[in-house]
């Protein structure tokens, strides 16, 4: 399925396609949704003044709500899927334009909702519930409701912020457009002479390449692309930025930081908790760039090394089909029902869209509405973090599958920070499954490496991420204005805290910040380093303690959004609460240098 050259959208197979049209035939009912989507709003719109006036009323209107925007998401999800098959298509762009609008006019006709409840007291809403059955289904997303009554505006003032959704999304948008078609860089030349595309997708591949020439001119082609565009990135970071800080002061929070982490009931001090352990355990980081160092034997090492292999192994190229077997042998310790509904999604369901194509969006996400499939999207090139990557959004999507098998629509999707735990958690097996099953020092040697940077690039690098956006959010917030320097200042120093003295400084890393499309949704990446953390502790439960873990963990994959992330995770036995899981994860990362620092000893790789 691999070319050097990309794919048009056109050439690519059915079969390796989502089947994206099975929310919408032949796109019968995409329009009928959002006008149904609008017109419950209009209703919903009608009762204003009215939605306390009994708790038959209330019910009314959130039944009204709910049923909606059900409709109108569904058509949002499906547009925007549409779109990232391929963002040149102007069809589809005008697609998702229309449901983007529809989205905006919708949130600004129910604008009113919230407010509303929150101007009676809670002892009313609490005795509505009491006095209404039907309400007792809506009791814990009515009390997260009252928990930001302190932080919610006027009916006239929520209406005039939704009316302005499209306008607070242009950043992201923006950067999306520029990233997955605008952009363009010069073709890689590989080993045997051939050129091949470098594109944001396969950038990673490039720098897997054993060949060092190989490394070096993909990432100095790729960085030219982000210097080159420097300024235009950094003001539009900076506009998402002040977004951020200005919706925050609106709302009474004392930070960015505060306002993110209060959606989902998140103190701040697990921010401030992953931070610290993590810079505790630097030295190790440290060590394991001086170990690359070593085993590459070169005279510097520079960024472009870290992802070059330390061990050296035959070509293994998976097809997609061994790839999701190899997946489901991994997965058997999470029991049949998980496995078989994880194989007939992948193989027979066609959830996901396999291969890049131009234009199609980079990376690789689990994304669908209450009533669709879990569809995923990836660019499968073959190799085994290819395979990591679809067992991963294989979480995602299992986790959706339970949640929306079980919970009401109100509760059917979930927290980043909890949904990072159910993608992980298959990562974790499947590592643990490899390491299990070979007895070569040399495979061996290469899986704990690639156990080793998962750690780095998960736990270390989401918060180093983590910690340049915060300082971003607090410049802004003191009264400082964003500039390209400054980002560039900032970023650089943070690399060369967290990777230590063996690695060379390079002006070109400085850019790095600019190409990481997550930063457009505030404070989201340190969800990855806690979910990894959580991740690792449930998996070793699993593995150690057998059914009875496996069924706690089912159970909280059931539980979609009933209750706060730190709740959810109590449920599989894991307190993110305290800095526990973090440490313990963190001392498997020290454990694993240690280990890999023992076989290599003697190694260098010329």
């Amino acid at each position: 399925m691999n070319s050097d050259k990309q794919k048009l959208r056109t050439e690519i197979p059915s079969s390796d396609k989502w089947d994206i049209e099975a929310m919408y035939p032949e796109g019968r009912g995409f329009a009928d949704d959002i006008a149904a989507g609008l017109a419950g709003a209009e209703e919903l719109a009608s009762m204003k003044g009215h939605i306390m006036d009994s708790p038959s009323d209330l019910l009314r209107a959130l039944i009204t709500y709910s049923e909606s925007m059900r409709k109108i998401e569904r058509a949002y999800i499906y547009s925007h899927m549409k779109r990232d098959e391929d963002n040149s298509d102007n069809i589809n762009s005008e697609m998702f334009g229309k449901a983007a609008a529809a989205l905006t006019s919708f949130s600004a006709l129910v604008s009113f909702l919230d407010p509303e409840i929150l101007s009676s007291e809670p002892s009313a809403v609490y005795s509505y519930i009491q006095q209404e059955p039907g309400l007792e289904m809506y009791r814990f997303m009515l009390t997260s409701l009252m928990k930001k009554r302190d932080h919610t505006l006027s009916a006239a003032e929520e209406k005039i912020i939704a009316s302005y959704g499209e306008v607070l999304r242009a950043s992201g948008n923006i950067f999306t457009v520029l990233n997955n078609v605008d952009m363009r860089f010069d073709p890689v030349r590989e080993a045997d002479g051939r050129e091949k595309d470098l594109t944001v997708a396969s950038y990673i591949r490039f720098l897997e390449s054993a060949d060092r020439n190989v490394r070096k001119d993909a990432y100095e082609k790729f960085y030219a692309e982000y210097r080159a565009l420097n300024n235009t990135i950094a003001a539009v970071y900076s506009n998402n930025v002040r977004r951020d800080a200005v919706t925050a002061r609106l709302r009474g929070y004392g930070s960015s930081l505060e306002a993110s982490l209060s959606q989902n009931d998140i103190p701040v001090s697990v921010y401030d908790n992953l931070v610290s352990a993590v810079h505790q355990h630097l030295s190790s980081m440290h060590k394991y760039a001086e170990l690359r160092k070593r085993v590459l034997d070169v005279e510097e090492l520079h960024m472009y090394d870290v992802y070059a292999p330390l061990a050296s192994l035959e070509d293994k190229h998976y097809t997609f089909e061994e790839a999701c077997e190899l997946a489901c042998r991994a997965l058997a310790p999470m029991g049949e029902e998980y496995v078989s509904t994880f194989r007939k999604g992948i193989l027979e369901e066609r959830w996901v869209d396999r291969y890049e194509n131009r234009g199609k969006t980079s990376g690789a996400y689990s994304f669908g509405s209450y009533d669709s499939f879990p569809y995923i999207l990836m660019n499968f090139g073959g190799g085994l973090r290819d395979v990591f990557t679809l067992i991963h959004e294989g979480g995602h999507s299992m986790h959706a599958w339970y949640t929306r098998n079980t919970q009401p629509y109100i509760y059917g999707d979930h927290s980043i920070f909890t949904a990072e735990v159910a993608s992980t958690v298959n990562e974790t097996l499947l590592i643990k499954y490899l390491l299990d099953n070979t007895d070569d020092p040399e495979m061996r040697s290469y899986l704990i490496n690639f156990y080793i940077d998962e750690f780095k690039g998960t736990l270390f690098r989401q918060t180093m991420f983590a910690e340049f956006e915060r300082y971003a959010h607090e410049y802004v917030e003191a009264g400082g204005s964003l500039t390209a320097d400054w980002l560039n200042n900032e970023y650089d120093r943070l690399n060369t805290e967290y990777f230590g003295p063996a690695m060379t400084h390079d002006d070109l890393i400085q850019y790095e910040w600019s190409r990481i499309p997550h930063f457009y949704n505030p404070f989201y990446v340190y969800q990855y380093a806690t979910g990894f953390s959580a991740a690792n502790a449930i998996a070793h439960r699993i593995l150690t303690e057998g059914s009875s873990a496996r069924d706690e963990y089912i159970e909280f994959l059931r539980s979609g959004s009933s209750d706060t992330p730190i709740e959810l995770l109590r449920i599989a036995g894991i307190d993110m609460s305290t800095p526990d899981p973090v440490d313990e994860a963190l001392k498997a990362f020290d454990e694993l240098v240690d280990e890999l620092d023992q076989m290599t000893k003697g190694i260098r790789n010329a």
